[in-house]
């Protein structure tokens, strides 16, 4: 095969400017662009580089409320700080690497450390309005797609700070929505870590007094077996409880940004716990004993904060480790000798967890005796070359869809990217694994063998694809068996889901065609209106199962234009309420829900 010789001259050389070069690699400043429909959505990360900037000036003593109000696609925000100062305010909102955090006497514990966050807001913004108000002076400066359109200056009677006023551009973001779930959520964060601080979003008041332990007591409610234990001091801040839950759960921050993948900070407070109990009890308890139920969040002040990309999603400062854990240790050692009470249910619950590890174990070296038969020839797994973790460029965009039977499974393997998507296929409804303890998974053949394609035995560092995909038919079963898969996921590997790696797939109910043109439809509204479009010779095919769509056909559905439902979790307490409605045993009142919802 010839390869087209293109001219490779000095012309071909290109030089982009700054403002060039996020609206054209805006992945590199906001991590992904999505259409507002999952928690770290661009127009999400926009939003917060906004209020991060007013969040520096509470944290350094200035400004006791931020407003933020959102109009459908505008954002307006509004703090009380210092306001930027006014002959620089062009330069702070539009020129990369300006801005006084990177002066320490300014701002000591600054989330946006890289002159970047503010910019890439301007240059993906089809409208900006910046205005800073200092001792009666303003300052008011409005730019469209990063390029200044005006400037104005006032003097007005109008308390200091900055306002700044944003539309995330359609031409980079296309149709988006900012939704009130993850805006609130946001927000929440922001003021249990800053408390004493008020946020008003929308004219709700969002406000904490008892920081860290107000988002545990709102995430457990009722769930906790001892009181949460709870520190602060100035660059630390941490709580934790036991629960009854599986596995160990965290929020962890650093200088207020949520690191949703942990880092050495999390990793520190971990540790710490562990050095504490074990030397307060006098024993060298396991460390998966001591952890398991455990739901902890952590946060911490840092004045030049490592992150592993502009989304600083996991901190990756390695020499502040052993700090965390001596000052984790030495409080919480405090702690559990001032309040015996609560150190014995600790312990209680720990030797709870030996007995239960113990008969586990059992279960596990039989299974595990099994599937060495197995290996990762994983029957009804059709795996691809690529995984998530590995160090190269196809890590992040790897899948796995898991599908219900053979002839859904058969169409998705013809056409899928054999680099990056994988596909495991269901040989029937999988139990309900509600109220089960983890020794069913390694009893049951089926979620054993889902278990190990995906990974997660051992937790969430060994997961393999970065995308977790139910593909189930749009009918009564289809949706059992999501339900069922969803109940898996919640029960046994809840990080999973926390982490933002589960979703559903949309398949198209509907095929709407004539001689010129197909469409496909995912909804009756969206079926009605391509009838309208093709107007005469219109032939109409309802999808019953994904069987029925065609490997040709269906290739377009799993590419680039993938429709995915991503599965969020609010609040931990919400996940064992609703699992307890709808999986648990209260058949009559399920069945009243129902039927009343239908009605």
């Amino acid at each position: 095969m010839k390869h087209k010789i293109h001219n490779y001259g000095e012309d071909k050389v290109k030089t982009l400017s700054s403002l060039e070069h996020i609206r054209l690699r805006s992945g590199m400043y906001i991590g992904r662009l999505g259409d507002g429909s999952n928690y770290n959505d661009g127009i999400y990360i926009l939003l917060k580089e906004i209020i991060d900037n007013s969040i520096d000036e509470y944290i350094m003593g200035f400004g006791k409320k931020i407003v933020i109000e959102i109009k459908k696609d505008k954002v307006i925000v509004r703090d009380y700080g210092r306001g930027i100062p006014l002959g620089k305010i062009i330069d702070c909102v539009s020129v990369i690497n300006t801005g006084a955090k990177y002066n320490d006497e300014v701002f000591q514990f600054s989330v946006g450390l890289n002159g970047v966050g503010t910019k890439a807001v301007n240059a993906l913004s089809s409208r900006f309005v910046v205005a800073s108000f200092r001792d009666k002076k303003g300052k008011i400066v409005e730019f469209q797609k990063g390029k200044m359109k005006g400037e104005k200056n006032v003097e007005k009677d109008t308390p200091d700070g900055t306002h700044t006023e944003f539309t995330p551009d359609p031409e980079i973001f296309g149709r988006f929505e900012f939704r009130d779930e993850f805006l609130e959520k946001r927000i929440w964060n922001y003021a249990y870590l800053n408390a004493g601080l008020e946020l008003l979003y929308n004219k709700q008041s969002f406000k904490s007094e008892k920081g860290l332990k107000d988002l545990l007591d709102k995430e457990i409610e009722n769930d906790a077996l001892y009181d949460i234990i709870y520190h602060k001091e100035e660059k630390l801040e941490y709580a934790f409880c036991h629960t009854n839950n599986y596995g160990e759960t965290y929020f962890s921050f650093v200088n207020g940004q949520h690191t949703s993948d942990g880092g050495t900070h999390q990793s520190a407070f971990r540790e710490g716990i562990l050095k504490a109990i074990n030397e307060y009890a006098g024993r060298n308890y396991n460390s998966s004993d001591v952890r398991e139920g455990i739901i902890g969040t952590i946060s911490i002040k840092l004045q030049e904060p490592v992150f592993e990309s502009q989304t600083k999603n996991k901190l990756g400062n390695t020499e502040i480790k052993s700090d965390i854990v001596g000052k984790v240790k030495e409080s919480l050692l405090l702690y559990l000798h001032r309040n015996k009470e609560i150190a014995d249910k600790i312990i209680e619950r720990i030797k709870h967890n030996e007995i239960v590890r113990t008969e586990f174990q059992k279960v596990q070296k039989e299974a595990r005796e099994k599937s060495k038969k197995i290996a990762l020839n994983i029957p009804k797994l059709k795996d691809c070359k690529y995984h998530f973790g590995e160090k190269n460029k196809h890590s992040e965009n790897t899948m796995i869809f898991i599908t219900e039977g053979q002839s859904a499974s058969g169409s998705m393997v013809s056409c899928r990217d054999v680099y990056i998507q994988a596909v495991y296929s269901l040989r029937g409804k999988p139990l309900n694994s509600f109220g089960m303890n983890k020794a069913t998974v390694y009893k049951n053949e089926e979620l054993f063998n889902l278990m190990k394609a995906l990974g997660i035995e051992e937790g969430l560092e060994g997961l393999r694809y970065n995308k977790i995909i139910i593909a189930t038919d749009a009918d009564v079963d289809g949706f059992h068996i999501r339900n069922l898969l969803l109940t898996y996921f919640l029960v046994f590997f809840e990080q999973i889901v926390l982490a933002g790696h589960l979703y559903i797939l949309e398949t198209p109910l509907f095929r709407v065609r004539n001689k010129k043109e197909t469409l496909y439809c995912y909804s009756e509204a969206e079926k009605e209106k391509a009838i309208k479009k093709l107007k005469t010779g219109v032939e109409i095919t309802r999808f019953k199962g994904l069987g029925e769509i065609s490997p040709k056909e269906f290739g377009q559905f799993i590419g680039n234009d993938m429709r995915l439902i991503p599965i969020t979790i609010n609040h931990i307490n919400d996940v064992k309420k609703a699992l307890s409605f709808f999986m648990g045993k209260n058949t009559p009142s399920r069945k009243e829900y129902i039927m009343d919802k239908l009605v």
